[in-house]
């Protein structure tokens, strides 16, 4: 496993995987909205769904862990603060600014902010990992990637009297970056798949209770429900368990450039699932700007980072 995870070209896959996956949550948590009969204004029942759904991926992979290494996944003393550190950042406060800030602001203005996330890890990374130097090329690529994005919200509703609702999201995008770099750090000698199994567990548990403490309440109503709210589970369950795994046997300016490619599978497959208008030249052009992007931050850099 180490040996195919560390191989640069799998990591490539795994991380346009991992994306994909979580594009796959943009359709399907309008969707599961629908389902729950969860109102647009309801912060509550949106933290609870956000919270079941990483509870049950945490709890996937816990009982995943538990199979493959025959014996169950336990946190020693060493491994309680980061972990719990991982989960409350990556999980719990990325996604409480985000459920909090969309309703704020405009989809175009969250998916351009959300886009920063990747300038905010590529300058970040080198403050904590010496391998992972700041080039010109990583530089030029994060542009790349950020003109991509701009591209596929062209025509969008740009809001410029939302800055309340633009700061929570940027909290979130925040939260996204020091998550990559905290998830590095932790994983470094440790099990990444035990590490998220119980970071989503963590973060999944802070943001079911902050939704019962804001008022929510969420039921499972029927079968459609259920689905949904599993396959969401999954979707995060094996997204972030493979990119915390490639998170450590790769620099983190190289693996989270890739995260620019969700808006344009989102923004696509939202098309495909619920007949939104999203066929267009921008789309194609987002995603060769994107692609770009990524190949320039992968350039002329070193292999694996595991300092």
């Amino acid at each position: 496993m180490k040996k195919f995870l560390e191989n640069r070209m799998t990591a490539c896959v795994l991380a346009i995987l991992c994306t994909l996956l979580w594009g796959t949550a943009f359709p399907f948590i309008k969707l599961g909205y629908q389902s729950f009969q969860i109102d647009e204004s309801d912060i509550g029942a949106k933290f609870i769904f956000a919270g079941l759904r990483f509870l049950s991926a945490g709890v996937m992979v816990y009982i995943t862990v538990w199979i493959t290494d025959r014996k169950l996944p336990k946190l020693s003393k060493n491994d309680v603060l980061p972990v719990t550190g991982l989960g409350l950042v990556q999980t719990a406060a990325q996604y409480i600014f985000t459920y909090a800030g969309i309703g704020f602001t405009s989809g175009t203005n969250t998916s351009i902010i959300t886009a920063c996330g990747s300038f905010f890890t590529v300058l970040a990374v080198p403050l904590f990992f010496k391998s992972d130097k700041l080039t010109v090329f990583k530089i030029l690529g994060c542009l790349l990637g950020f003109a991509g994005v701009i591209a596929i919200n062209w025509g969008g509703k740009l809001s410029t009297d939302t800055l309340f609702g633009d700061l929570l999201i940027l909290f979130s995008t925040v939260s996204a970056a020091a998550g990559n770099i905290i998830s590095k750090k932790t994983a470094a000698n440790r099990n990444p798949f035990a590490v998220t199994a119980f970071q989503l567990i963590i973060g999944g548990s802070v943001l079911l209770v902050t939704g019962v403490v804001c008022g929510g309440s969420l039921a499972i109503s029927n079968n459609e429900s259920l689905l949904i709210l599993l396959w969401l589970a999954f979707v995060s369950a094996a997204a972030f368990s493979l990119w915390t795994a490639l998170l450590k046997y790769h620099p983190a300016s190289q693996i989270s450039v890739f995260n620019l490619l969700v808006p344009v599978f989102g923004t696509v497959l939202s098309g495909i699932m619920l007949g939104e208008d999203v066929f267009r030249y921008a789309t194609l052009i987002s995603l060769l700007l994107i692609s770009l992007g990524i190949a320039f931050v992968n350039l002329k850099t070193g292999g694996r980072c595991n300092d």
